[in-house]
């Protein structure tokens, strides 16, 4: 089944010339400006409907929306991702050179994600003065290998794919720190999800084995296929996924269920359920 083809509707959405450079910089641009909309509604609505945003600084305020950002993210991922790994046939057939028209879309799509991702970091970066190396190279690899694709038409879309699907954790990661900013991590809920996230992580694990196995056994066809460059790109963004990001957020997730704190903002330790410094801020408000 291909969901381009089965469908009208599919059909009508995904049918582009994908080889126009036109076409493939107004999906990047477009995968842009969703998820900046997604940014902005996030912010809209968090004024309006959570006490709990209005205690925030500025910089955690950053941060709350783009774990919205990124879960919605991850949602998308998650469909192509596991589409691509369980139901088409012709990425079953050939995980090397397929291509098909939906997942040009969710590709460039995922790119304009990744370059606001980019954006959005350094700028905070600059603004907050800070630096979070892991998160810098994180998001520079993958806008990086997806941005291949602009550049290479030729390049096969499996692996792009398995790269998007190792976001699956994403949508349990925004919950998880924002039910702790809003004084919850006691709650069965919060436990519970942290659990699932976990999973989810030690299941990004094995998706980089998967990965890496179709990696090794078609090497040579691999390197041709997307050229030396995004190849590099490639192998560089795996090898620091495999050896270091996964093992190091699957360390610090398990940490934060014994022991839950805000790790990203200075270690904020919370105490019966509430982030120490909660209070203070309520005051200054």
């Amino acid at each position: 089944m291909n969901p381009g083809n089965a469908d009208p509707v599919f059909g009508t959405t995904f049918e582009w010339d994908y080889l126009l450079w036109e076409v493939r910089l107004t999906f990047l641009a477009a995968g842009f400006l969703i998820y900046l909309g997604v940014f902005l509604l996030s912010h809209w609505l968090s004024s309006w409907m959570s006490t709990t945003y209005h205690a925030l600084y500025a910089k955690e305020k950053v941060f709350w929306n783009m774990a919205v950002t990124r879960g919605v993210f991850g949602l998308q991922s998650c469909v192509a991702g596991l589409w691509a790994l369980l139901v088409d046939p012709v990425f079953h057939a050939d995980k090397v050179y397929s291509q098909q028209n939906w997942s040009w879309f969710n590709c460039l799509i995922a790119a304009g994600f990744f370059l606001l991702e980019n954006v959005a970091v350094h700028i905070s970066n600059v603004i907050f003065r800070t630096f979070d190396a892991f998160l810098v190279a994180h998001h520079l690899l993958a806008f990086g290998g997806l941005a291949g694709l602009v550049i290479n038409v030729k390049s096969g879309h499996y692996l792009p794919l398995m790269g998007m699907l190792l976001e699956m954790s994403t949508p349990s990661t925004c919950i998880s720190w924002m039910l702790l900013k809003a004084g919850c991590a006691n709650t069965f809920f919060w436990k519970a999800n942290q659990w699932v996230m976990i999973h989810l992580f030690h299941c990004r694990m094995i998706l980089t084995y998967h990965m890496w196995w179709v990696c090794i056994f078609n090497w040579n066809s691999v390197v041709e296929n997307l050229g030396l460059l995004h190849f590099t790109v490639l192998f560089l963004g795996l090898f620091a996924v495999t050896l270091i990001l996964n093992p190091y957020w699957t360390y610090k997730k398990t940490q934060q269920l014994l022991n839950p704190t805000d790790w990203n903002f200075e270690n904020k330790e919370v105490e019966n359920g509430k982030l120490n410094g909660e209070t203070l801020r309520k005051k200054r408000m």
